[in-house]
């Protein structure tokens, strides 16, 4: 299947009709909003381990599910019998559902106004849908990885993976949107694990999961050059001292700071956080509705944007789960919190809180991780912008007597108002003088999220941004797990506390 074509085994499904069906028993038994959306999600997960196959997995979801508002309350049910009768049923049970909801609604559910599609489509950006190349193939490359990286005497253990995703949706609704879309992410990666006598410690890929093809494994990323470099960084860590806690400079590589922007920045700017309807998983946000157009969130070059258009994105979509078409907003401009990210029901409710176009909009921001839950609130390609005429890496580091120089993700800490955190990463490299003078190990950095971004000093140029991100995102109740993309440059914080690991954990 090429590139921009619809799926056409996902075109033969009844959704089209199933849709109508259901849309109109909905309005039949009185609903002022109704939606249907059909899904297909495949997924393929393949495992490696020291050149033998651990695990090879496919699943294929199929359902649909119907959403109304019926005398001012929401209702929703689902259904996997792809039948006439089943979209009937379906949509009966969710007017019940609204109407049992009714009596516990206190404030009629509204929806922020948005143009009709009328029965547009979209498909994401990639070469080669994954699910095209044979499972024996992509086995063969994961197997060689592992054989690669055990040559090194280093090397003890190497496994490597691949995870992908073919997510298709059709939507409908009483207003007389129609969208098709079809998006395909993929998310592949290696790790090779040593010790020493007394040390066990690992070294991975920072290669990022992406929303593109089997290309992307095949010329997409260096991976010749990584598997070839990271045995010698595994040897090196394993041999690096432990640092010295106190307060350093920090130049962060964005293969560790995305994912400081997914917790610190991302998930605190979710307007159903903030406000406290987002709060058993994960808790609230301290960026309050208070504070939009106030708080100096960081320093006057932090620039950050909600996006769900960039391409390869793993938020980026067409058409969100309520028919938005999607866009790109500012959240943070010259360090200044401006504004959220939010769906049409919270546009709705609160729209001085996001006035896109001069008007209360949503900006895209709801999602379904299946057919069998109702979309909710959920985080776009949250990015910090690079600076036009930036520095370099390199001139990055060059402007750090003493400091640190972090890659790559690793573990992390943060509370329940995304506030005060902890990161850890990858690898870490002494800055002494301007010039990175080797590895040290046990290396966290702590700060709350205001004193972190307004350490902020400066920010790369085009050249070092990259698009990172996660597949595994979690929110709600029952939980829900979506895939997005962080993008930022290489950025340069100025005296941010770093801790040693080894002797926070021998004080707990």
């Amino acid at each position: 299947m090429a590139s921009g074509q619809l799926d056409p085994t996902f075109l033969d499904l009844p959704f089209r009709r199933l849709g109508e069906v259901a849309l109109a028993r909905a309005a039949d038994l009185g609903a002022t909003h109704a939606d249907f959306r059909g899904e297909r999600i495949r997924t393929q997960h393949i495992s490696v381990r020291d050149r033998a196959l651990q695990g090879a997995s496919e699943g294929d979801a199929v359902g649909f599910s119907v959403r109304v508002v019926h005398a001012g309350a929401w209702g929703f049910a689902s259904g996997v019998v792809l039948t006439d009768d089943e979209a009937r049923r379906v949509a009966e049970t969710a007017v019940s559902v609204a109407q049992v909801a009714a009596a516990m609604t206190t404030r009629p559910v509204e929806l922020a106004r948005e143009p009709v599609y009328d029965d547009v489509t979209w498909v994401s950006s990639y070469d080669v849908n994954p699910f095209d190349v044979p499972t024996g193939d992509k086995t063969a490359v994961l197997i060689d990885w592992t054989e690669r990286l055990r040559r090194h005497d280093a090397v003890q253990h190497a496994s490597s993976y691949l995870l992908a995703v073919q997510e298709n949706k059709y939507y409908a609704d009483l207003a007389g949107t129609r969208t098709t879309q079809q998006r395909i992410r993929m998310q592949p990666g290696f790790e090779a694990m040593g010790a020493t006598e007394d040390l066990f410690d690992s070294m991975a890929s920072i290669a990022p999961p992406v929303g593109r093809g089997w290309e992307y494994v095949t010329d997409g990323y260096p991976w010749d050059d990584e598997l070839a470099e990271v045995p010698d960084l595994l040897e090196e860590k394993l041999k690096a001292p432990s640092v010295e806690a106190g307060r350093y400079d920090l130049v962060i590589h964005p293969s560790n700071l995305w994912l400081t922007i997914h917790e610190s920045i991302g998930h605190a700017t979710e307007l159903d956080r903030a406000l406290g309807y987002e709060a058993n998983y994960a808790g609230t946000s301290f960026a309050t509705p208070d504070k939009l157009n106030t708080l100096q969130y960081g320093s006057p070059v932090m620039q950050v944007t909600g996006d769900r258009t960039v391409e390869h994105g793993l938020a980026t979509i067409g058409y969100d789960d309520e028919g938005v078409a999607t866009q790109q907003w500012d959240i943070v401009r010259d360090g200044l919190f401006v504004g959220y990210q939010l769906d049409r029901p919270m546009a709705a409710l609160f729209p001085e809180l996001n006035r896109l176009d001069g008007q209360g909009r949503s900006n895209g921001c709801a999602f379904a991780d299946s057919p069998g839950h109702i979309p909710i609130q959920r985080m776009a390609n949250v990015s910090l912008q690079a600076a036009a005429d930036g520095p370099s890496t390199e001139e990055l580091i060059g402007q750090v007597d003493r400091g640190l120089y972090v890659v790559g993700d690793n573990s992390w800490s943060i509370d329940m108002q995304r506030y005060n955190f902890q990161f850890t990463g990858q690898r870490f490299y002494r800055i002494e003088g301007g010039r990175l003078a080797g590895q040290v190990r046990d290396v966290a950095y702590q700060a709350t999220t205001i004193d972190f971004w307004n350490s902020l000093a400066a920010v790369g140029g085009p050249d070092t941004w990259l698009l990172g991100g996660a597949f595994n995102c979690g929110k709600a109740q029952p939980g829900q797990v979506a895939a997005v993309s962080h993008g930022c440059p290489t950025s340069l914080f100025r005296d941010v506390r770093v801790l040693n690991t080894t002797e926070e954990g021998a004080q707990a």
